[in-house]
């Protein structure tokens, strides 16, 4: 905290609290993207066992996203008064043991309640991580800092797929949940020993509501962008993501169910592209990396049409390589761009597309119920352009490179 009136410049890379700030993030992000998502790779499973429709089985999901996107808002607030440290504390903790009963509820019903809880829970990590950084990291290294949380938000995304795919398959859905929850325990335990005590949180400016700074958001031109941006690029990453394992274990494919997970591997070019795209940020400016993810997805979608399962993995590769090329850049914006109330600002855009997540997570299912594949990658295609318009309108005006 500011003790002396001055601003607190920040962590510098290559210096111990550094390393310790990037590790604890990435912890964070691994445990909290892992238990949200980790319900992704057991959905045929579980659709199977419970014998539900697919968009009903994405419930699981959708669920968990829902949560989270109930509580960002909430948890921006409660770290303005706590501190940001504190706060993701509290949530990975709470969160992390409501990961390891949900599996154990009798019923979807009750599954589905408890992970509606665990988003909640987890909520405070996604909603400050992004203003946490930008207050303790020097303002000219925040987007490599957070192109690191974002690699573990992916990293916890695939182990938590290739984890609980696996394990349903040998000994059940119920189990490889579990063996999620107990990995994400041990990085809770990971993050309260390793973060560093937080020196530029300056907690909220007198008189200055919560609702009044969410507001102020809103009429920003260049932070809505972002906001319309992370709904629509997300909400499409789940779509896909969500349906890939009922397209591939469909004939012509007809890939058995142990070996649907090895796909969330593709995953893995995520981390990579965010990792570049943060550190191009800082050369080109925000814009054109963005647009440039935007065109790569949709490039992508026709080789996710292919018939022939080396096209359609490629497809995959393509397709997450830019959905990461554009998702950290835009989420770093939302830190960066905001003058005030920057925890709000960050909440707002992990609301956005936390929403889009669930919202489209679901209603692209009903698409693929009743019209298939094809129909359900238009409705991507859609999506995505929504988002290249948003972000060429509302960051044209030169401040998504103020504070590169």
């Amino acid at each position: 905290m500011r003790e002396d009136g001055r601003a607190w410049a920040g962590h510098v890379r290559g210096s111990e609290d550094y390393r310790r700030l990037v590790l604890a993030l990435f912890a964070a992000g691994f445990a909290t993207f892992a238990q949200i998502f980790d319900a992704q790779a057991v959905l045929p499973a579980l659709a199977r066992d419970l014998e539900v429709a697919p968009a009903t089985a994405a419930l699981a999901v959708s669920a968990t996203t829902t949560g989270l996107a109930c509580s960002v808002l909430v948890w921006a607030s409660v770290s303005d008064r706590v501190g940001r440290t504190r706060a993701m504390t509290w949530s990975l903790g709470v969160a992390t043991v409501l990961s390891l009963l949900a599996p154990l509820m009798p019923s979807l019903a009750a599954v589905v309640g408890l992970r509606v809880l665990t988003g909640i829970a987890l909520g405070a990590v996604p909603a400050v991580a992004m203003a946490y950084l930008n207050e303790e990291v020097r303002r000219d290294q925040v987007p490599v800092a957070a192109a690191t949380y974002i690699a573990g938000n992916t990293i916890g995304g695939i182990v938590g797929r290739l984890v609980a795919g696996p394990v349903s398959e040998w000994v059940g859905w119920r189990a490889g949940l579990l063996a999620v929850a107990t990995i994400c325990a041990v990085l809770t335990w990971v993050f309260w020993r390793v973060v560093p005590a937080p020196r530029g949180f300056a907690g909220r400016a007198p008189g200055d509501r919560a609702v009044r700074r969410v507001l102020r958001h809103l009429r920003d031109r260049a932070l809505l962008a972002t906001y319309v941006a992370g709904f629509c690029l997300m909400g499409a990453f789940a779509t896909v993501y969500n349906y890939l394992g009922f397209r591939v274990t469909a004939p012509p494919f007809a890939v058995p169910e142990q070996l649907v997970s090895l796909l969330f591997v593709v995953y893995l070019c995520g981390t990579v592209a965010s990792r570049v795209s943060g550190s191009v940020v800082r050369r080109v400016g925000a814009l054109p990396v963005v647009l440039t993810g935007v065109v790569v997805v949709l490039a992508s979608l026709p080789l996710l049409l292919a018939d022939d399962l080396v096209v359609l993995v490629l497809g995959l590769t393509l397709f997450t390589t830019g959905i990461f090329c554009a998702h950290p850049v835009t989420s770093s914006l939302s830190g960066q761009l905001a003058r005030t109330g920057r925890a709000q600002s960050t909440a707002l855009y992990q609301l956005s597309w936390l929403a889009g997540t669930a919202a489209l997570g679901w209603a692209s299912g009903h698409v693929y119920d009743a019209r298939g594949w094809a129909p359900t990658l238009l409705l991507v295609a859609g999506a995505t352009v929504v988002a290249g318009l948003a972000v060429a309108v509302g960051l044209s005006g030169g401040r998504a490179t103020v504070r590169r």
